[in-house]
């Protein structure tokens, strides 16, 4: 009996070790994403990771990087300047997240949104919102994305279907 416990035990103490790390995954890739660090950002994706996103699709970090490059261009042109001529500043928060650990692999489905202080008199303003479908595994230890999906639901052809995404998360 003590065995069973201690096995049970085992098994949630790697759990919620595995969730603090896919969290921290997802904390590190909004800071990468909001400072324009593509370095950083494209260092979150395995080797085979691919990152679909309004601006197209990116395989392995070096590419990812490449799209992380544009993605700060195109935040300069569409979200221009503040009043006093800076750079708008991009914050994106995540809510409701639902994720499935499998041992050394998880799945995931995670709210997000955007805001921007571009609103008038430079408050802040929601810009955007959607979710991120992603599928992860450890790669020398360290939760990587191998997926990640984003729906962005103010951008015709990204916009989330009418199933549940995290029904089908929830399968292995």
């Amino acid at each position: 009996m003590t065995n069973e416990m201690g096995n049970a035990a085992g098994v949630q103490e790697r759990y919620a070790q595995d969730r603090a790390a896919i969290l921290q995954l997802e904390a590190e890739y909004l800071l990468a994403l909001d400072w324009g660090d593509a370095e950083s950002y494209a260092a979150l994706f395995a080797p085979e990771g691919v990152l679909e996103w309004a601006g197209g699709r990116a395989v392995g970090p070096a590419e990812i990087f490449k799209e992380m490059t544009a993605y700060k261009e195109v935040v300069a042109r569409v979200y221009g300047t503040d009043s006093a001529g800076n750079p708008v500043k991009l914050r994106h928060f995540v809510t409701n997240q639902a994720i499935y650990v499998e041992g050394e692999t998880a799945r995931g489905v995670v709210y997000w949104f955007e805001m921007a202080n571009n609103g008038p008199g430079d408050s802040p303003l929601i810009g955007s919102y959607g979710h991120y479908e992603d599928a992860m595994r450890k790669v020398d230890g360290v939760w990587k994305f191998v997926s990640r999906r984003i729906f962005n639901e103010q951008v015709p052809g990204r916009q989330s279907g009418p199933d549940n995404p995290a029904r089908a998360a929830r399968q292995p």
